[in-house]
């Protein structure tokens, strides 16, 4: 009997878009190293093909530096058919400067976010090639979560705390609820197996258990607040708002002490649990030697190598990080013409519309990794983004607020803690068995819809506070 390795067939994560058939990424081409074709013309070379570009090894400096430059500019356009919406980006920068009208304004910069995110989750999953898939997730969290810390502590400074208290919530359900419904469904249809011998998708039960605990406890620090204020007693609304502040401010302290246990758990003295090789690596222990020779050295033959350094990496995220808080500024600040035009309510713009714009690249790189079976990574970025935001960023405005004199509470509206807490229920549920099909990823998409559509319902206006 013999084992002969299976044939690759079509495309995998990293086929280029362009190349042809023997241009494929070193991972791709690990097995045959034959990808330079003699009959390419320099022109395709030099402006389609990027993994090869002239001058790359010049014995002059300046030539060197400058095809490095073109051949990072070229690999990251190359990388995602929606790039084409490049272009997309100064227009939408340019609209916002000059004050066009805020529909044109709103339109472009949504267009323009589209390809920033593809090209930060490029660069992102170029950069966790050297880091692994555990800090390449938490890098992509953190990346994709600037643009909500630079928005909402702008948003502080202006004492707009409400815009800021939906945008966060919003954006923890829209990672909980629609990137990772969307990683379930598209994943599990693409990976459900044969008809009848159905297959589901495995993730670290480690990650799914830990993560469970840390969502709860997010879900607690927003009922506490909310409950507290609903039987206090005090002699008006000010004394109330006043002892939400003092509960906010220490809750606050203490989730960013846990955050901060958490990373040093999930990162130091526990990050065999969290890392998906050393997983694969102990369960073929307990194989037979001959099997776990042959899977290792099916490894060895398909490594995985980045077409950009780290160097260029961060470069292309630290620039594309910078472009997407420009559009997704331009955005924000057309949102209440768009309201007042459109008719919608602005608990439905701040809780929904905004959040799916901020989180484009999780969503992308979240999708593309639990599609490709990299369920680790998406797990990462969906539900980590979600952590990172409930117990990082929104505490840690808490804190700027204190600093600033914005009395920036964890007090939310009943319905909006209503929808978080059985949004933390439902996916607690899902995802402890560390499984996952697109059925579940169904279920919360669902979930997902009803609460969309019952802030769309809601009149505009109807969820403001008189209080923080």
């Amino acid at each position: 009997m013999s084992n002969s390795p299976k044939p690759q067939v079509g495309a995998d994560e990293r086929t280029p878009l362009v190349n042809g058939s023997g241009s494929g990424t070193p991972a791709q081409n690990g097995n045959h190293h034959h990808h330079i074709h003699p009959d390419r013309s320099p022109a395709y070379t030099f402006f389609l093909d990027s993994h090869k570009t002239p001058g790359l090894e010049s014995p002059n400096v300046t030539v060197r530096s400058l095809a490095y430059s073109w051949h990072i500019f070229k690999a990251t356009v190359l990388s995602n058919y929606v790039n084409f919406l490049l272009p997309a980006v100064p227009i939408g920068i340019m609209a916002g400067m000059l004050g066009w009208g805020s529909t044109a304004v709103f339109t472009i910069n949504f267009l323009a976010i589209i390809p920033l995110a593809a090209v930060l989750s490029f660069a992102t999953e170029e950069f966790s090639l050297k880091l692994g898939q555990t800090i390449g997730g938490l890098l992509n969290a953190t990346f994709g979560n600037a643009v909500e810390l630079i928005v909402s502590i702008v948003a502080l400074k202006d004492g707009q705390i409400e815009v800021v208290q939906s945008s966060m919530l919003g954006s923890i359900l829209s990672n909980l609820l629609l990137v990772m419904g969307m990683c379930f469904l598209f994943g599990g249809l693409i990976h459900r197996g044969t008809s009848g011998e159905g297959s589901e998708q495995v993730f670290s039960s480690a990650v799914a258990q830990s993560t469970c605990s840390l969502m709860t406890l997010s879900s607690a620090s927003l009922v506490i607040p909310a409950a507290l204020y609903g039987v206090l007693n005090a002699n008006g609304t000010e004394e109330k708002t006043k002892t939400i502040l003092v509960l906010s401010r220490g809750t606050a302290i203490i989730l960013l002490v846990l955050y901060a246990l958490y990373l040093v758990f999930q990162l130091r003295t526990h990050s065999n649990l969290f890392d998906p090789e050393s997983q694969i690596n102990k369960a073929g222990a307990n194989a037979a030697n001959a099997s776990q020779s042959e899977e290792e050295e099916e490894e060895e033959e398909e490594p995985e190598e980045p077409i950009l350094g780290p160097v260029a990496a961060v470069a292309v995220l630290l620039v594309t990080t910078l472009l997407v808080s420009v559009c997704a500024d331009y955005l924000v600040g057309s949102i209440d013409d768009i309201v007042e035009s459109a008719g919608l309510s602005k608990a439905f713009i701040g809780l929904i519309l905004i959040p799916i714009v901020g989180n484009a690249a999780e969503h992308v790189t979240a999708v593309v990794g639990a599609v490709r079976n990299k369920m680790d990574l998406a797990m990462g970025v969906a539900i980590g983004s979600s952590i990172q935001i409930a117990l990082f960023i929104t505490p840690f405005l808490v804190i700027v607020g204190w600093i600033i004199g914005s009395p920036m509470s964890l007090r939310f509206e009943t319905f909006e803690t209503v929808a978080f807490a059985v949004s933390v229920l439902v996916v607690t549920y899902t995802v402890q068995d560390g499984r996952s099909n697109y059925l579940e990823g169904a279920m919360l998409l669902g979930l997902y819809m009803i609460i969309a559509v019952a802030f769309y319902a809601v009149p505009n206006g109807a969820l403001d506070k008189d209080g923080a």
